[in-house]
């Protein structure tokens, strides 16, 4: 329905950054109709946010961008100390790991924030959707049916959209969580402000190379790091000020001073300023993360020091545990109860992944390398929902993946000897029933949602061995990575097991 300036969604999401397209991406792929507003002419230009997770890696690869990002980006190069303009030596910040067939992606991708939100951006408008720019949510009046939001122009002009939820991925100041009232708890990571930049360097005659991450710890009036950004000419620089009451200069002459006072670059090297900002690193999460149909998401819920490279990914995450809830809901007919799981599974993860970042920022503020390196635990791939509503495990005793644990990968192949990963099997929009160990279908239905699921066309049966199995398990890596059953775990279109229970094993027939 479309007159005068009112539009119809099934989801409004105020805001396009990372966590707004994820949402928009996953609700286009499951036929729901979304659509995005953000307030800036276009989209951010900055690299802010640099590392995807192995987690969020694996987020994107079920939604289709997976391979841009990869062939975008790179990894991260190992730290150069500086001291002036003398080289004190490397050490490695990223605890290097080795991948495992139940981990395809080990270790962190570097990425600048523009670029990963230009892939997504670009997925957006292959599957028929698009952002509205220049647009600004400006009031909400949300009711039981839905809400109604009040929209700006870049115009002037002004419009309202009615929806059956708005999603506020708005950001830290974010508008959409302010008009509802709800309170932000945190505190100051970090007493004195940084000063966050992109910027072109031509510095290679006085050692700036593009291998390393480098960092003068001990400047006079704080520490500085340049850090070349992958699949582009650009360098990350991030200073960081000694004295709380310093009032940052972010004009591009006063960005190449502040390289030029702390590192061993002359100021004309530094020959492009492409963006740069002032923050005050901080910690805080939304009192709630939603709302009756208000959703918030990402750092409308909650914000992060940049050091571990948790806030984006977060963010993402909370996206992608969001959008298949919705799509159950608004296309496949599930109970909205269902929406009550997000705020019950997120907040507890946010609050968590908080803690890590403030403690690595803190490390790192000290000097202590120890601290700061950045570990397993940064990587997302323990974060489990065994808490939460969701997760319901039905087995004498649980196997190693549990209800609530993401669904690992693993190397397996056809039954004509093709060779594919249990994630080729489970991407897409999909529920996944996988059937281990030869077993039965399982007597249960997992509480009729089996049935409904199958009814609604959104369920796939995988079956690993028997006499007609889906999958050969012919190196047992699904056997490594699940248990050899007999055994049925049901998985949730983001990957994490919902429902497992025992199974019968079948009899081999004479």
């Amino acid at each position: 329905m479309e007159f005068n300036n009112v539009k119809d969604a099934d989801v409004l999401i105020a805001g396009a950054g990372p966590a707004g397209l994820t949402l928009a991406v996953d609700l286009a792929r499951r036929g729901v109709r979304a659509r995005v507003v953000e307030r800036g002419e276009g989209l951010f230009p900055g690299s802010r946010g640099k590392g995807l997770q192995p987690r969020t890696q694996e987020v994107f690869d079920d939604l289709g961008v997976g391979e841009a990002m990869r062939a975008a980006g790179g990894p991260y190069p190992p730290m150069m100390r500086w001291e002036d303009e003398r080289r004190l030596g490397t050490f490695e910040m990223m605890e290097r790991i080795e991948p495992t067939p139940d981990r395809p992606y080990h270790e962190a991708l570097m990425l600048p924030q523009w670029r990963t939100a230009e892939i997504l951006h670009a997925r957006l408008e292959e599957l028929g959707g698009g952002v509205e720019f220049g647009t600004a949510l400006t009031g909400l009046e949300p009711d039981g049916d839905g809400v109604t939001a009040h929209l700006t122009y870049a115009d002037g002009s002004a419009g309202t959209v009615r929806a059956a939820y708005l999603v506020a991925a708005d950001g830290g100041r974010s508008t959409v969580r302010k008009a509802l009232g709800i309170g932000m708890t945190g505190e100051a990571v970090d007493p004195a402000p940084s000063v966050v930049a992109d910027v072109v360097i031509d510095g290679a005659e006085r050692g700036l190379d593009r291998d390393h991450w480098h960092v003068w710890w001990h400047a006079k009036g704080g520490g500085i790091a340049l850090c070349p950004l992958a699949g582009t000419d650009h360098f990350q620089v991030t200073a960081q000020y000694d004295d709380p009451d310093a009032v940052p200069d972010a004009s591009p002459e006063a960005v190449r001073q502040l390289i030029a006072d702390r590192t061993a670059l002359a100021a004309s090297d530094v020959r492009e300023v492409r963006w740069a900002s002032v923050f005050t690193p901080r910690a805080a999460m939304a009192d709630r993360f939603r709302a009756g149909r208000v959703f918030l998401v990402g750092d409308a819920a909650h914000i992060h020091s940049p050091a571990g490279a948790q806030g984006l990914n977060t963010s993402v995450q909370d996206a992608y545990n969001l959008g298949w809830k919705l799509g159950q809901v608004l296309r496949h007919g599930a109970d909205p109860a269902l929406l009550d799981s997000y705020e019950a599974e997120r907040l507890p993860v946010a609050a968590g992944v908080l803690g890590i970042s403030t403690r690595i920022h803190r490390a790192h503020r000290a000097g202590d390398a120890k601290g700061a390196r950045r570990a397993k635990e940064v990587h997302q791939l323990e974060l489990s929902y065994r808490d939460g509503p969701l997760a319901v495990d039905d087995r004498d005793q649980p196997g190693q993946v549990g209800a609530g644990d993401r669904a690992p990968d693993a190397p397996c192949a056809l039954p004509d000897g093709t060779r594919v990963r249990l994630f080729d099997m489970l991407r897409g929009p999909h529920f996944t029933l996988l059937v281990l160990g030869g077993a039965t279908p399982p007597t249960t239905d997992f509480g009729g949602l089996a049935a409904t699921l199958a009814a609604a066309e959104c369920l796939r049966t995988i079956r690993i061995g028997g006499p007609n199995p889906d999958l050969l398990d012919a190196d047992g890596h699904l056997a490594a990575a699940y248990g050899p059953g007999p055994a049925a775990l049901l998985i949730r279109p983001d990957g994490y097991v919902c429902w497992a229970t025992e199974g019968a094993r079948v009899r081999p027939t004479r």
